[in-house]
């Protein structure tokens, strides 16, 4: 059997990986109206994670990997058993869950709220994250 001539075998590594987590299918309180707030809606929730490879992670050491099942346990719990008034909020949130691991250097999170408008497939809110700008903000509210 031939060696298999893999990217680690090269002198320029990659540096950054990505995880897509897609359609995600979950069930969570969302909504101010009075008919929102006593039954769970089907939201749809869509998440790309960009993170620095450190380590040995391209030699198959798990403990240097990003582990986006226990990302997405995480996520699952709070959508389902939180209550939102607003998509905003409920995005923000899993947004932060998403980008909390000090390797992730962006993340990008839509959730699309199906049936919520009577002639649309669904609607939808986009939030992202960057890492540098994150980390200018924290500097700048340090500084006030």
């Amino acid at each position: 059997m031939p060696e298999l001539k893999s990217f680690t075998n090269r002198s320029a590594q990659p540096s950054c990986a990505t995880i897509n987590i897609k359609n995600l299918r979950l069930r969570t309180f969302i909504g101010f109206n009075p008919d929102e707030r006593t039954k769970k809606q089907d939201v749809v929730l869509n998440i790309e994670i960009n993170y620095a490879i450190e380590g040995l992670v391209l030699q198959d050491h798990i403990d240097d990997a990003l582990n986006y099942k226990t990302i997405t346990k995480r996520v699952i719990n709070h959508v389902e058993e939180g209550q939102f008034l607003l998509l905003e909020k409920l995005v923000s949130d899993v947004l932060g869950i998403c980008s909390e691991h000090p390797t992730v250097q962006s993340a990008s999170v839509t959730i699309d709220k199906p049936h919520a408008l009577r002639f649309a497939d669904s609607v939808s809110l986009t939030l992202q994250y960057r890492a540098e700008v994150a980390s200018t903000h924290q500097f700048l509210e340090k500084a006030s």
